[in-house]
């Protein structure tokens, strides 16, 4: 590279600080703002497979999220009366992993380990959000919140499904496509009971519940349900407490434990599951990054590893091409097959999951039975292996 560019990244979840250690080591001055006025800890359980997983080796981090491994054994599927339905361990890194990957991790110890993976030379802005950008053929002018304007020969959009910068840049373009389902979280304490299963509760009534272990002492709940409408959306606070316990009034298991748990937990996330479907993703000088440019939630799965895999994609692209617009298209290219392929959910999906009759219930318990047994289940697990291509990852090969 002749000269030292500045490059724009805005998020610091996962897609960001990926960016940023991949286009530091191609030789970018790297700037990262992120609205959050901190790194946030803690966030649900994520995994890390196939593509994912072969990005990571090439930053030689996969010893380091194996070091902040949830502990997670496998996937267990329960009935209403806390009788196991069906179980699924976890199964080696070589692309027959069930539900639970080898490498789960915590999303915020993930996104810490990737920021501290980059160069010192990296520049982080918290508390800081892009309030305008306007991009000419020479570069981008970035106004940001902090009162500031600054210029970039590039900008890299990574904040996730809802971003405001993409807005900024590519309007109502990219479309957001519901999913029907409210996904939520939320960190609970650990009992003497809980183990080191994903446990998993079968019910009718459009609607799922589950634990799942950490590795902070904590115990990670999760409460989703089907609608047609995204009612929760104005609801904060006691007021979503009180939506998502009325919702889930009527089960047993562990689920009263866990609407008792809610009032008290501190980072409680509820979100309108939906994917982002975008005809292009980059336009000009500005390139869109992981959820911001292809949320495949966790419907689809994947969504970690896609977008480490899309950072080191995009930066390769970079090295290899003179003309940014070159890059970004061999990027979109090489990264849009499998993103599709990860947003074509398959036939019924979410309400083959989420059950409305109890007659829908027994058949999706008889299901992962069948999904179980040995014969099947090295098939089965292939649909839970995560992104992959058919064709290796590009050449990462900076220039001097």
């Amino acid at each position: 590279m002749t000269e030292l560019k500045r490059v724009l990244v805005t998020g610091a979840s996962v897609a960001g600080p990926a960016a940023a250690f991949w286009l530091a080591r191609a030789g970018y001055d790297v700037t990262v703002v992120e609205q959050a006025p901190e790194l946030r800890p803690g966030g649900q359980n994520i995994d890390i497979r196939a593509s994912g997983r072969d990005v990571l080796r090439l930053m030689d981090l996969e010893d380091a999220v194996k070091d902040r491994n949830t502990g997670e054994i496998g996937t267990r599927f329960y009935g209403e009366d806390g009788t196991v339905v069906s179980e699924f361990a976890v199964q080696d890194g070589d692309g027959h992993e069930g539900p639970t990957a080898e490498l789960e991790i915590l999303r915020g110890a993930l996104a810490q380990i990737l920021v501290d993976a980059c160069p010192s030379e990296v520049t982080w802005k918290f508390g800081v959000s892009v309030v305008a950008v306007d991009g000419q053929a020479d570069g981008v002018t970035v106004d940001l919140s902090d009162g500031s304007t600054e210029r970039f020969d590039l900008l890299v959009v990574a904040e996730g499904v809802g971003s405001h910068t993409r807005a900024l840049v590519f309007g109502d373009e990219p479309r957001e496509k519901p999913l029907g389902m409210y996904i939520s979280y939320a960190t609970i304490p650990r009992t003497a009971d809980d183990d080191q299963w994903w446990n998993w509760l079968i019910v009718p009534g459009a609607r799922q519940a589950g634990l799942r272990p950490d590795d902070e002492g904590t115990t990670r709940a999760m409460l989703n349900f089907r609608t047609d409408t995204p009612v929760l959306e104005r609801l904060r606070g006691a007021e979503l407490v009180e939506a998502l316990r009325r919702e889930f009034a009527d089960l047993g298991w562990q689920v009263p434990r866990i609407l008792d748990a809610l009032a008290d937990s501190d980072d409680l996330y509820v979100d309108w599951s939906r994917q982002v479907i975008a005809p292009t993703w980059h336009r000009g000088r500005v390139c869109l990054l992981g959820d911001a440019a292809w949320c495949v939630t966790s419907l689809g799965g994947g969504g970690t590893s896609l977008a480490i895999t899309g950072a080191y994609v995009l930066a390769a692209y970079l090295t290899q091409h003179e003309d940014h617009a070159d890059a970004f298209a061999a990027y979109e290219d090489w990264m849009r097959p499998i993103v599709e392929d990860a947003q074509d959910l398959p036939p019924g999906v979410p309400r083959i999951a989420t059950p409305t009759s109890r007659a829908g219930a027994e058949l999706l318990k008889w299901g992962t039975r069948l999904a179980a047994l040995p014969a099947v289940q090295t098939v089965a697990s292939k649909l839970t292996s995560g992104p992959t291509a058919d064709r290796e990852l590009p050449t990462f090969s900076p220039r001097p």
